[in-house]
């Protein structure tokens, strides 16, 4: 099989656009790698630089130890799957998986045995006398692979497979891909934009942004603590709840994190606390995911949040309820979304909200957006940067039962379990001790 290594690639096209912005990254040998990240982030860029079908402007890209910049894409030892299939509509299916086999010289027979054994797999044994027009969207998928696994790869490169097929047919063939890729043990590079293909396929997840490496780790570690405050928005679903709060100290104490009115208290026996306290005085990023807050009865001792419900959103086997705590929210700006655009939608969430207001007979003295002057540690501050965030009124989501007997408006008291916060300095980097 075959090892991968980027060593600070960078991909700058004609135009001056920089895809690829100094990646370095591992893939061992039989390790399914995932690439995840919005449109345009670079991810299907690397996969086309460790192909060969695309070269590097500076860095380097190995091969089992060997540098592979100028190998050509035949004798890389790889196969690439698509996700537009790419299938010869003249052949047959056992024709189209065959086909890299005849290539390369392999007599009828033994080809034939191999087509057999691959189509068997993969649960496309009935249909290899087909054209690729007879064929479901699933089969079509199916026969790429096919094609890929027939020549014995040393590397799987896998360019978004799955994004033609609808839910219920994803979900399966993630479960095949899956366990077919760790049975032939192939190393592999699997490129997507789903954050459940990422989560339930990966060894290891890679998270891209605009060509930057963001985080790498295994599903679990960048879930659970995610590298920087774009990861920790950018996987759950619902999404981390992300609030600016301001940090005050009392020494061998506490850390009290002040949201809006209301306040946590971060216990100084708490490995965390030492961390935080150096930014006595500021504000900071506290995340929170939808699973780490429990509705409790009002008088309930410990750290609890009071708030009204704004609206509920029922979803069969849950409803999650958004609830104003009288804090601010960071949000990070719309993935992939340019700065000027998502400006502009807020712009336009605005005028939209002042419309309402009006309607209602609300003043709308309050406002809605607050620009405020770079902060003296860093001049890219999450916090007061509205070209990369944009900042509103908290709107926490929490799970409640299916179809809660509660509505829109109604009170609600919610426990925090302090272990599970998440905290994010203004530069939008992690705050903790030894956290991977």
């Amino acid at each position: 099989m075959t090892t991968v290594a980027l060593k600070d690639v960078t991909k700058v096209f004609p135009d001056g656009t920089v895809a690829v912005d100094n990646v370095s990254l591992d893939v061992a040998d039989g390790e399914f790698m995932v690439l995840l990240g919005p449109s345009g982030c670079g991810k299907s860029t690397v996969l086309r630089m460790v192909a060969g079908l695309e070269d590097p402007s500076s860095g380097a890209i190995m091969l089992d130890g060997q540098l592979a910049n100028q190998l050509p894409p035949r004798d890389r030892r790889i196969a690439m799957v698509f996700q537009d299939f790419a299938l010869y509509p003249h052949m047959t299916v056992g024709e189209n998986i065959g086909f890299p086999l005849r290539l390369s010289g392999i007599e009828p027979e033994p080809r034939a045995e191999r087509v057999a054994d691959v189509a068997s797999a993969l649960g496309i044994g009935d249909v290899l006398g087909r054209k690729p027009s007879q064929l479901s969207g699933g089969q079509r998928q199916r026969v790429a692979m096919g094609r890929a696994i027939v020549r014995r790869p040393g590397l799987f490169l896998m360019d978004e497979p799955l994004s033609n097929l609808d839910s219920g047919l994803r979900a399966e063939l993630r479960a095949e891909i899956s366990g077919l890729v760790r049975e032939l043990g192939v190393s592999t590079v699997y490129v997507t934009h789903d954050q459940a293909e990422a989560l339930t396929m990966a060894d290891r997840v890679a998270i891209m942004r605009k060509g930057v490496l963001q985080d790498v780790g295994t599903p679990t570690q960048v879930y659970g603590k995610p590298a920087t405050l774009y990861v920790a928005a950018f996987l759950g679903s619902p999404r981390m709840n992300l609030l600016e709060a301001s940090v005050y100290v009392h020494l061998d104490r506490y850390v009290q994190l002040n949201l809006g009115e209301q306040s946590l208290y971060l216990k100084w026996d708490d490995i965390r606390a030492r961390a935080v306290s150096h930014f006595h005085g500021e504000r900071i990023v506290i995340g929170v995911r939808a699973e780490a807050l429990t509705p409790v009865a009002p008088d309930t001792p410990g750290d609890v949040l009071q708030g009204r419900i704004r609206y509920l959103e029922h979803h069969g086997h849950e409803s999650l309820a958004f609830v104003d705590i009288g804090a601010t929210a960071v949000v990070v700006d719309e993935i992939g979304r340019s700065a000027a655009e998502a400006e502009e939608h807020g712009s336009r969430l605005r005028r939209f909200g002042h419309v309402i207001n009006r309607m209602k007979g609300r003043s709308n003295g309050a406002a809605t957006s607050v620009v405020e002057r770079p902060s003296h540690r860093e001049r890219e501050s999450v916090l007061s940067d509205p070209g990369r965030h944009h900042r509103r009124a908290a709107e926490l989501a929490v799970r409640l039962a299916p179809y809660p007997q509660i509505a829109s408006g109604h009170p609600l008291s919610i426990a925090v379990r302090m272990d599970a916060l998440h905290f994010f300095d203004e530069r939008g980097d992690r705050i903790d001790v030894g956290w991977r």
